[in-house]
């Protein structure tokens, strides 16, 4: 919130698209203040486009927007979790409009110069492990979220290969807004104007 608050302080009256939303914090904030506030979640047995108790389906690597439907794209720590980042990217990047904005959040880990793939989506639908299995939190599953990717310091490099995205990575260490933990990277992807 602290880089929305500081590159896009007119955010209330923004359309604004947040893929898997949390009960909490930045969500419940945006959703409260924003009136073009849009939150959708992936539910892989319901059709794209479609609503699942009252919350629209979206697939980031297939979205059914529009072009240039959205001024920011917010994805909190959910990037870890695609199976093809390049294509989520590009599809965040196609609806944005010119000057808008892809504020993420996902761990970038320090010791990696290198991003490494934790699984791999085969063409039959099949999952291919090719570390050990890792979950996180999932907001709509107790199962909870199968991790496909860590990050390391290559992932501006990578973003910057896939899209026309301009990236910068801040990385918070921010007593007084109670920022102190081991991931406070944010990643911020903007469209040129």
């Amino acid at each position: 919130m602290l880089a929305i608050r500081q590159l896009l302080p007119h955010y209330a009256g923004l359309d604004i698209h947040e893929s898997s939303p949390a009960p909490r914090g930045v969500s419940q904030l945006l959703a409260s203040e924003a009136k073009g506030y849009l939150p959708t979640q992936f539910f892989p047995d319901v059709a794209p486009g479609q609503a699942h108790q009252g919350v629209r389906c979206e697939n980031l690597e297939r979205q059914t927007f529009a072009d240039a439907c959205f001024d920011l794209t917010i994805t909190q720590d959910v990037m870890e979790h695609v199976f093809h980042p390049d294509q989520a990217y590009r599809e965040i990047f196609r609806t944005l409009r010119p000057g808008g904005y892809h504020i993420h959040t996902t761990p970038i880990y320090k010791w990696l110069v290198e991003t490494q793939q934790k699984a791999r989506l085969e063409a039959d639908g099949r999952i291919t492990h090719l570390a050990e299995p890792e979950y996180h939190g999932n907001p709509i599953s107790g199962e909870g979220s199968l991790v496909t990717f860590h990050y390391g310091y290559d992932l501006a490099e990578l973003i910057s290969r896939w899209t026309p995205f301009d990236v910068e990575i801040r990385r918070y260490a921010d007593r007084t807004h109670g920022i102190v933990a081991e991931f406070t990277e944010v990643i911020i992807c903007s469209k040129p104007g």
